[in-house]
């Protein structure tokens, strides 16, 4: 996939009508950032982390994982991680990354998202994907 489609695809996914293609759009989006631009790249200098992403219904399922500047993207969970979402649907996930003070405790309120491992991890994505909108100045 090039970059000018994953880019594309992200710009759709997050302008438009969620589907399940949003987490492997900005998954593959943020992989292909981190490798094309120095500036972005800082944020994952000497980080290390593993991420799960997940549909409560299982329909969707992929991972992320950070080492120290290299990032790989995985359609399937990760049996080791640092942080698992579990969301009810294409939209929770979005409107909780995105949200402006990413509250966590409202989307868990709501049942729309279910978070195991580490917060801190989750804020850190949250940051990343909010930075690759801005870069792409679709936020």
């Amino acid at each position: 996939m090039t970059l000018t489609k994953i880019m594309r695809n992200l710009q759709t996914e997050l302008s438009g009508e969620i589907t399940d293609k949003f987490l492997e759009a900005l998954l593959y989006g943020m992989k292909m950032s981190f490798d094309m631009s120095g500036g972005y790249r800082l944020n994952i200098e000497n980080f290390r982390g593993r991420y799960v992403f997940r549909s409560a219904d299982g329909f969707v399922n992929a991972a992320a994982d950070f080492d120290r500047g290299d990032m790989k993207v995985y359609d399937s969970v990760l049996e080791e991680w640092n942080v698992r979402v579990t969301f009810k649907d294409a939209r929770a996930l979005r409107k909780f990354l995105f949200s402006r003070d990413q509250d966590i405790l409202n989307s868990l309120l709501a049942n729309d998202v279910e978070v195991e491992g580490n917060l801190n991890y989750l804020y850190k994505f949250g940051y990343m994907a909010r930075e690759l909108l801005l870069r792409l100045g679709v936020m």
